[in-house]
């Protein structure tokens, strides 16, 4: 797998490439994908214009039909500090969590219902369970 970064935020105080590069092992499919970091204001606009929400959110995927392409994922980078926070795990954690869950969206998997979800959720921690990213109790469980 490839993901082509394009940092629009500006500067982001962890260590995200690192992160990117954890993840992408995880998935051995011989495609391309882009990640583009944004702010409130960007991922807002998106979420109104192609989704009809006008709210912000953390992370939006767009699927692509291109041949060995997938598609984009969006990360609002506002989003993952503030989730951090809120839900007391590093702001590492939130982001791999994040573009874990847009790639699956890119896969295929949603969650528009309960056992969507649950396939889904169950797949992301099973893919975060391989790398360093857990969340803090599993953190404290593992040691």
């Amino acid at each position: 797998m490839e993901i082509n970064i394009f940092n629009q935020f500006g500067v982001i105080n962890f260590d995200f490439l690192t992160i990117v590069n954890e993840i992408k092992k995880q998935f051995t499919d011989d495609v391309e994908v882009s990640l583009i970091l944004v702010n409130r204001e960007e991922i807002k606009k998106l979420n109104s214009l192609y989704r009809h929400l006008d709210q912000e959110t953390d992370v939006i995927s767009f699927i692509d039909d291109e041949e060995g392409y997938l598609g984009d994922i969006f990360i609002c980078i506002e989003k993952v500090y503030e989730q951090a926070e809120a839900y007391g795990h590093k702001k590492e954690r939130e982001f791999a969590f994040l573009l874990v869950h847009g790639l699956l969206h890119l896969f295929g998997y949603d969650h528009l219902n309960e056992s969507e979800e649950e396939e889904m959720f169950a797949k992301q921690e099973e893919i975060l369970s391989k790398t360093p990213y857990l969340r803090i109790n599993q953190q404290k469980e593992n040691t």
